[in-house]
């Protein structure tokens, strides 16, 4: 096992701290998921954006959630298989148009906080889209990060943007007490993740309780009731809320 890591820069991912993020945008109330309509009604709300991001034909980085268009447009197949000027010409259920994310982050422009999350699956090379986001965000000087399920997207920005804050996503799948805390030396020294999000239906969990005595900011998904906001307050550091939960955060603020 590798040895323990050195405690991590409050400076860096301090700022993950104390934010509501709108879980693929303020949606709901006609506003679909991960759409500039979404996106706005966050911004214009004063809270954190949280978002998707898959890759194109032509390796760019589009804000889009599923791996294929079926659910969220008229369209069937994979975004994977069309490439960004294809992919602009297909409009979202409700008729508005699917961000890259340099549109996303031209829009933001600073004014909130944007967390990222890079899909990435086995037979999908994660290195292609880590470098789309890596392009889209090298002019960008809001406050953003980076974050996935695997493991190796954080290794890939440590290595090759490491200015970038990184996380790594994180779930016991409803069981928790599943990782023990020996897991957070695995998520520092080889994910070299600067902050986790993790599921809220894993709280509280010895994992995250390590991660956060040692200076770890933890976010938690999916917020999307009074219960789970609960334990987000107690458990984490910021919750990535959506529906109820996130309703209820804004009244509370």
């Amino acid at each position: 096992m590798p040895s323990s890591p050195s405690s991590p820069d409050p400076g860096r991912a301090g700022w993950l701290r104390g934010v509501t993020y709108a879980h693929r945008g303020l949606h709901g109330h006609g506003r679909v998921e991960n759409s500039p309509s979404a996106f706005r009604a966050a911004i214009a709300a004063g809270i954190g954006i949280e978002c998707d991001v898959q890759l194109t034909a032509d390796d760019e980085a589009l804000v889009f959630h599923d791996w294929d268009l079926d659910r969220l447009t008229d369209k069937q197949g994979p975004v994977r298989g069309r490439t960004l000027e294809m992919l602009s010409k297909v409009p979202l259920h409700g008729g508005e148009a699917i961000w890259a994310l340099p549109e996303l982050l031209a829009e933001i422009a600073g004014r909130v906080p944007l967390l990222i999350e890079i899909k990435s699956r086995r037979e999908a090379p994660h290195a292609p889209l880590c470098r789309a986001v890596q392009r889209a965000l090298a002019s960008y000087s809001g406050s953003a990060a980076v974050m996935s399920f695997n493991p190796e997207v954080a290794r890939w920005f440590a290595a090759n943007e490491p200015a970038v804050v990184r996380g790594l996503v994180v779930t016991e799948d409803g069981q928790p007490g599943a990782f023990a805390a020996s897991h957070a030396i695995l998520v520092e020294s080889y994910a070299r993740a600067e902050f986790i999000a993790h599921d809220v239906r894993d709280l509280p969990s010895p994992l995250v309780a390590t991660l956060r005595e040692r200076g770890l900011p933890v976010l938690t998904w999916t917020v999307d009731d009074a219960a789970r906001l609960a334990k987000a307050r107690e458990f984490a550091d910021a919750p990535i809320a959506e529906g109820e939960g996130l309703e209820l955060a804004l009244r509370s603020a």
